[in-house]
């Protein structure tokens, strides 16, 4: 599958499966292939808290969302799956003032029933706001 039909294929999945709150964060997929996906995920007032940031949940909705779609790219098309754990490390503050984050999710092992993954997010900067690991149950 041609890196272009990818990202069309994550896209649609973001409508098609994703819940109507996470379709609301705005994810755009830039680039798709088997092994990575790269996301640009723009910074909503709605998505900064109190003290003036990007709020963690946000964060990891978005992480979560990116792997569930680079597992869809590995595997050619969506596969129900569920997370077993999603582990987040938040390394920097993302500025509630900034235009988007930037989002790399890659598969790192996919097996029969069980595959594994890592996120990173980068700030505006360039920086590592977040990494997270994960791993999900292909069911």
């Amino acid at each position: 599958m041609e890196s272009a039909e990818r990202v069309r294929m994550c896209q649609r999945l973001l409508q098609e499966v994703a819940a109507p709150w996470v379709q609301e964060l705005g994810m755009q997929v830039e680039s798709a292939d088997e092994r990575e996906l790269h996301l640009v995920v723009p910074v909503r007032p709605a998505l900064v808290h109190g003290g003036g940031v990007l709020c963690g949940q946000a964060m990891m909705a978005v992480a979560d969302t990116a792997m569930v779609l680079a597992l869809s790219s590995n595997l050619g098309g969506f596969r129900p799956m569920t997370t077993v754990q999603l582990q987040t490390s938040f390394l920097k503050p993302v500025p509630g003032t900034a235009e988007s984050i930037r989002v790399r999710a890659t598969v790192l092992r996919r097996g029969k029933s069980l595959a594994f993954g890592e996120i990173a997010l980068h700030g505006p900067d360039g920086t590592l706001a977040a990494h997270a690991t994960t791993t999900y149950a292909l069911l």
